[in-house]
């Protein structure tokens, strides 16, 4: 990953577009120094990964219902798109944070994954702040990296995700200290951060060991 923390914008570029869409996922790719993108996965009701980070459309698509209520072609037809569709439309040198949210993740994501950047994960992690996800995809995707959220870097955060075979933390940026971050490493854990704004802070946080940031605004244009 060199010595310079990988900037992957977090969910895109929403000022672009909306969030988790294929449009702002591709406009943060054209921002230069932009590594990858970090987005959410969740199962619509005939169990197709799509993406959107809440569990209703009511924040984003401003529109009643549930996604795991609602078949995906209802989805996309909100906005919503296919884990397949965006995989398929950004670029195969993108760093890719694929955050897994909601319950059902098994097969049916795995598969999308393996297809698009194959069985060693090129250039890609997957990440959840649940465990039983994670643990769902060790064997489904074997050579992939896998990476625990959290909102700190504590010891049990530590212990879990060493527990899981992950081989790294995503953690809350404020929640990390360079002590926190030097034990995480002494435990062979790669160490990330969400969600900076401040290209000091993006800055800071590298010089401490931190392997990537998820980032917005001044963060992601500096």
């Amino acid at each position: 990953m060199g010595t310079a923390p990988l900037r992957l914008a977090h969910r895109g570029d929403w000022r672009v577009a909306p969030e988790n869409t294929v449009q702002g996922l591709l406009a943060a790719m054209r921002i230069p120094g932009c590594d990858g993108v970090e987005f959410d996965v969740r199962m619509s009701a005939d169990g197709i990964p799509v993406l959107i980070h809440d569990e209703t459309l009511a924040r984003v698509q401003h529109r009643a219902g549930r996604v795991d209520r609602m078949p995906a072609a209802d989805l996309a037809a909100f906005g919503v798109p296919s884990l397949a569709d965006v995989l398929g439309a950004l670029p195969a040198g993108a760093f890719l944070d694929v955050e897994l949210k909601g319950e059902g993740h098994g097969d049916a994501t795995s598969e999308v994954l393996l297809a698009a950047r194959g069985t060693a994960g090129m250039r890609a992690v997957v990440s959840s702040f649940d465990p039983p996800t994670l643990a769902s995809m060790a064997d489904r995707l074997p050579g992939w990296d896998r990476w625990l959220n959290a909102l700190d870097l504590s010891p049990g955060t530590m212990s879990l995700a060493l527990g899981l075979g992950c081989s790294g933390v995503a953690v809350l940026w404020g929640g990390l200290t360079p002590g926190r971050i030097r034990a995480a490493r002494e435990a062979r854990l790669d160490v990330a951060a969400w969600t900076v704004r401040r290209l000091a802070t993006f800055e800071r946080l590298g010089r401490l060991g931190v392997v990537a940031c998820c980032v917005e605004a001044g963060a992601l244009d500096g």
